[in-house]
């Protein structure tokens, strides 16, 4: 957690826990195993939360869809923080000592995922009838990294827990007049 998996020598590890390399080896392969072993289930759990929300509306009736989809969004968010603060040391790994890892690449993913859906949703409302203008690809880009990088602050701040979710609720209602106003909505 001090330095990163990228800084974190991996006999700085074995001899902060009072073990041999040779013993390390034992139960890991590498210092990328241990790293793995440690974040690989929560990184999963965030990404397949994120993707099933995602599902879960592209699913829906389209004609319902205008309807819920803040909460359907809000649900996820909220799940996501929960979970996060149940397992804090392994998301702020995730957060903010993956660099140099395959697991570095979290919020690229999520905003891979939103970009998608949004691009998807644009389309669910054209065929409503209430057309979307075409979002510059690079402003998208840019304001979904930020909302997610904006959810993730909370985390790595460990803000308390009742903070966090009153402004998980701010930030939803920022980011979805701001959608909504630039989707003409």
């Amino acid at each position: 957690m001090k330095k990163g998996y990228k800084d974190a020598s991996l006999r700085n590890i074995v001899k902060s826990v009072g073990m041999t390399t040779g013993a390390f080896y034992g139960y890991y392969k590498s210092k990328e195993d241990l790293f793995e072993a440690l974040v690989d289930k929560h990184y999963k759990y965030i990404l397949t939360c994120f993707r099933k929300a995602q599902q879960e509306f592209a699913e829906l009736p389209h004609e319902q869809q205008p309807e819920v989809m803040s909460d359907i969004s809000g649900a996820c968010m909220f799940e996501m923080l929960h979970y996060a603060y149940e397992h804090l040391e392994e998301c702020k790994l995730i957060l903010c000592c993956s660099e140099g890892t395959k697991f570095s690449d979290l919020i690229d993913k999520m905003v891979e995922i939103e970009v998608e859906a949004t691009h998807s949703y644009q389309k669910v409302l054209e065929e409503l009838g209430r057309p979307s203008p075409q979002i510059d690809s690079t402003l998208e880009h840019i304001l979904i990294t930020g909302m997610f990088h904006t959810f993730f602050e909370l985390v790595i701040h460990e803000m308390p827990l009742r903070n966090a979710e009153n402004y998980v609720k701010e930030m939803r209602a920022f980011y979805t007049a701001g959608w909504m106003k630039i989707m003409g909505q």
